[in-house]
């Protein structure tokens, strides 16, 4: 039988992706069943599966892959950045509204956000400090905005950082603008499965004189580790449609004003 030909690196990490998404919806799977599902030796199965446990997305038991919690894989980058795309397109258009020319704003590392970088283009003489570097590259493409990358613990599979030199660097900056996602929403509590990132989110609430949440649908009714306060926090929550209606009276109730878009087609 000849030989199979040896796939592109960008082909073995979307089988990665792929093996990780199943290890998710399924909780855990026999490691041999991963393979005759994938098409692979248990050899390569194994490697895929090392791959993935060293960037700390799934567990690797004897014999057994095991998924951790959705929510702490839903944060690694690569599994978040093509999700509701035009749902946080539109909320990074209501949003953009509400910058105005000059300001000195502060971005978090949240997926939501990356739409948000095409629409900065056009308003004059912005500064945008942030702890994404994937953020900062899309801003590159605008030379009218200054950008401040935070440096700190890079983090591969979130491509940004977080650490003591991110929370000093906030703690010496004022901003006229915070723009912020979260992980997950819970009757208006926010909450985030790592520290670090949980941390780095509180520091840029408090450097920043008026602060938008952007949150989709997805991100409600679920809790994650780390909690760090409420959507009250916020001058205003911009959501969409989709969003549960005692999800939004929760917000409403803190006094938090919310503004929904049209979540689009499913």
């Amino acid at each position: 039988m000849p030989a199979r030909p040896r796939l592109s690196q960008a082909a073995v990490e979307q089988r990665r992706q792929d093996v990780l998404k199943f290890v998710a919806e399924h909780g855990e799977t026999r490691i041999d069943d991963l393979a005759a599902r994938f098409d692979v030796s248990l050899m390569t199965m194994h490697r895929d599966l090392d791959d993935l446990a060293a960037r700390h997305l799934l567990q690797k038991a004897r014999g057994r892959a095991v998924a951790f919690p959705a929510l702490t894989m839903e944060t690694a980058t690569r599994f978040r950045e093509g999700t509701h795309l035009a749902t946080k397109t539109a909320m990074c258009a209501a949003a953009a509204t509400r910058i105005t020319p000059g300001s000195t704003l502060l971005i978090d590392d949240s997926t939501t956000l990356f739409p948000l970088a095409d629409m900065l283009a056009g308003i004059d003489q912005l500064t945008v400090v942030t702890n994404s570097v994937g953020l900062a590259q899309r801003l590159g493409a605008a030379p009218e905005v200054t950008v401040t990358l935070l440096g700190g613990h890079y983090h591969g599979e979130f491509n940004s950082c977080t650490g003591p030199d991110v929370i000093r660097a906030l703690a010496r900056l004022h901003a006229d603008l915070a723009l912020m996602s979260a992980t997950a929403v819970r009757e208006g509590r926010l909450f985030h499965p790592l520290r670090a990132y949980a941390e780095v989110k509180e520091a840029m609430l408090a450097a920043a004189g008026t602060a938008l949440l952007l949150a989709d649908h997805s991100k409600f009714g679920k809790t994650a580790t780390y909690a760090y306060g409420t959507a009250a926090l916020y001058q205003r929550v911009v959501t969409d449609d989709a969003t549960p209606a005692e999800e939004l009276a929760a917000l409403r109730a803190l006094g938090v004003a919310v503004e929904t878009v049209d979540a689009g087609p499913g």
